[in-house]
Formats: structure tokens, C-alpha cells, sequence
């Protein structure tokens, strides 16, 4: 895994714009950036990224149906009580996943570490799906890279097959902050996707929700909400006011509410209860755990319920080395042993491995200056090359 320079495509913001990718630099700060590109050789790409995504999915699985079946540690997640026959029932009833994310370090000489998986409202998939399979072949096309280049994506096609498995019962509503640019440019993907895979779609804002009295949900043109995709996290569907309705409405919820146990940080623990020694786990504990101090006072501190980095810690021989601000933390935090991310010229990288239901299809790196991966690090395309 190499980081390597190359030109940019002169044209590559006009054509972003003009498919829709229009969070590309926000505030005028880049967040796609092709100025390098990551090399990876096909074997670390099978045997370092694609088996273990597959293999802790599964054993991501595993772990939901111990966790529902027990109110221990679905108290130790933090999931609230009123919301546990919710996720229960969906998890009986098999109600069906669409995607997820695992984050690793890797630098394809050692295992892939596992840091967290993004399992409920995962972004970055655009950049993942599409546009940096663009790039590749506007930059093939160019002679910036062999002809024989490749990248590890196959997204967008296993999206749309879920999609097709999923479609034929009437309309999929698309839901999510409507101010966000980045949810909605997510959205307008996933919508995409949908309509590929033979769903008819409608987009409704979370704010533009009701709830009838007849205790279903409804658009504002009161068509009742029989299936939607929510880029909105579980944690706060369950402190809505309409909470108590999830389990007793008809609305099949992707993600469904057993993903509430995946998007917790607190299966990092949980998973290395699970699977002690795991090469793609590392050693981690709920805070307050006497087995923490085998960390030897370097770990990372991470609440349960962080998005983008938010409230994490890195510490190292007991002091703070880096943080982020957020407004995380107060409903649990866990412990987990460094695993530095690789840096290249002064930029740490993590890689973003997507399931696409329960199948492993590519991958997207994100990095920083900073150690933590944030909401502002940057998109940065990769191919296969050797």
C-alpha cells in the first residue's frame, strides 16, 4: 500500500458537479482530493481487506444474536429498554441489512486492524461507489495510470442487486436531515441505486415525518411510510417523541433496528470477548474494566455512540497525544489498544471496507493530518496496480 502523486484531472470539479457530487469542497476546503491515489497489490487487496471484512461480518452477526438475547449487555450498550423489543424483533424476524463499513489500519504488512464498524449510517459511499471509479478511468484513459490498473469496487453494482432482492412492494421513501449536504448527496446516491434495483422512490425530510393517528407513519402528502431508508443513527430515532411507535407502525426501517447493536462502539469489547487474539481485533475493554490496564496506558478512548471521530481520545504512556470535541461520551465510553494509522507523507490514512449484505464490495480511504479521522479529513481514490 503505497501513497503516490499524481496530476489532477482538470475538468474533475466540473464533472463533480455536474453528476451531482456537490460537497466535493466544502467551504471551500477540499474534501475530494486526487492530487495522490493509493496503490494496492491484489493480494493485499483479498487477503488483508476482503477476507477479514467478510469473516468479521459474520462474526458481527454472531455477536447481534448474543446481544439481543441478553439484557445485560444490551444495558451495556446503552440501547434504552423501550427500545430493546424493537431491536429484538427485527433481529428474529431477519429484517433485511443493507450496508456497512468496517474502518481498519492497514498498511499491507501486518493484519488489518478492526477500529470501528460503521453499520447503521455509514457515508463516504458515492465517493466509494462512483466517482473514484471515474477517476480511474478518466486517468487509464489519460496514461496516468496502466491500462491494466483496477480498483477494488463493486459497490454499486451489489447495491443495486440488494435493491432488486428487496424491491416489489411498493414505494421506498428516503429520509434524512434535509439541511445536510453530504446526507442528501448520499441520499440522491441511494436513491439512485433504489430505482436501479426497481423500487419507485419519494424523499421526505426526518422533520417532515408524521405520525397518524392510526399510529403509522406519513409524508407530508399523508402516503403512509410502508418501507424507508433512514441516513438518521438509531440513537436518535429511540429519544424521538415517536419512539414508542417503531415496534407497533408497519414501516420496514433500512437499517433495521437490530443495527442499533453494530453502530455501538461498545461490540469492540464485546467481539474481543468473542474472539480473544483475533488478528483483525484489537484488545478492548469498557471503560472501568480492571483488564484495561494491560493497554500499558496506550489506547484509544471512544464513546459508545461517536460519529466522525467525535470525543475520541488517543492516548499514549497515560497522556493525551490527540482529541476531538463533541458533544459524546455521557452514555459510556470503551478502551481500545492503538493501532497507528499508517502515515505517508504526512497523512494518516484509514481504510473504509463496505459489506453490501453480508458481501464484502471495496473499499474508500479517508485521511487527516491528525490521527483521528474527522468529518473534514479528506477522500483519497486508490487502484490496483500490481
Amino acid at each position: 500500500m503505497k501513497r503516490l502523486a499524481i496530476a489532477e484531472r482538470s475538468n474533475w470539479r466540473d464533472r463533480a458537479n455536474e453528476l451531482g457530487f456537490s460537497f466535493h469542497s466544502p467551504n471551500g476546503e477540499p474534501y475530494w482530493d486526487e492530487t495522490a491515489y493509493y496503490a494496492f497489490t491484489l493480494d493485499e487487496i483479498e487477503r488483508g481487506i476482503e477476507e477479514p471484512t467478510t469473516e468479521l461480518d459474520q462474526m458481527a452477526r454472531q455477536l447481534v444474536d448474543r446481544v439481543v438475547r441478553s439484557e445485560e449487555l444490551l444495558k451495556r450498550l446503552a440501547i434504552p429498554e423501550s427500545a430493546w423489543d424493537a431491536v429484538r424483533t427485527s433481529w428474529h424476524r431477519n429484517s433485511p441489512s443493507l450496508y456497512g463499513r468496517f474502518d481498519f489500519s492497514f498498511d499491507g504488512t501486518g493484519p488489518a486492524k478492526l477500529l470501528e464498524y460503521n453499520a447503521d449510517t455509514p457515508t463516504s459511499l458515492y465517493e466509494a461507489a462512483a466517482f473514484q471509479w471515474f477517476w480511474l478511468e478518466d486517468q487509464i484513459a489519460a496514461g496516468k495510470l496502466p491500462a491494466d490498473a483496477d480498483q477494488y469496487n463493486s459497490i454499486h453494482e451489489k447495491l443495486v442487486a440488494r435493491f432488486a432482492e428487496l424491491s416489489g412492494q411498493g414505494t421506498l421513501h428516503l429520509a434524512c436531515v434535509d439541511q445536510s449536504i453530504e446526507d442528501r448527496g448520499t441520499i440522491a446516491y441511494i436513491d439512485e441505486c433504489a430505482r436501479q434495483g426497481g423500487f419507485a422512490t419519494k424523499f421526505v425530510a426526518m422533520s417532515d415525518i408524521g405520525l397518524g393517528p392510526d399510529g403509522q407513519f406519513y409524508d407530508l402528502e399523508n402516503e403512509p411510510i410502508h418501507r424507508m431508508f433512514k441516513l438518521y443513527p438509531w440513537e436518535w430515532m429511540f429519544g424521538e417523541p415517536f419512539a414508542d411507535a417503531l415496534l407497533k407502525s408497519h414501516t420496514g426501517m433500512l437499517e433495521p433496528p437490530w443495527k442499533a447493536v453494530l453502530s455501538n462502539k461498545g461490540i469492540l469489547p464485546l467481539l474481543w470477548d468473542m474472539a480473544p487474539g483475533h488478528p483483525n481485533l484489537l484488545p478492548s475493554f469498557f471503560e472501568g474494566d480492571a483488564r484495561a490496564a494491560d493497554l500499558g496506558g496506550a489506547y484509544a478512548m471512544k464513546p459508545l455512540f461517536s460519529r466522525e471521530g467525535a470525543n475520541i481520545e488517543l492516548v499514549r504512556d497515560g497522556r493525551v497525544i490527540d482529541r476531538d470535541a463533541g458533544p459524546y461520551g455521557g452514555e459510556g465510553r470503551i478502551m481500545q489498544a492503538l493501532a497507528p494509522l499508517p502515515c505517508q507523507d504526512g497523512n494518516h490514512a484509514v481504510v473504509g471496507s463496505w459489506v453490501i449484505a453480508g458481501h464484502a464490495a471495496g473499499l474508500g480511504i479517508r485521511e487527516d493530518k491528525s490521527a483521528i479521522t474527522k468529518n473534514t479529513s479528506r477522500f483519497v481514490p486508490h487502484a490496483i496496480v500490481g
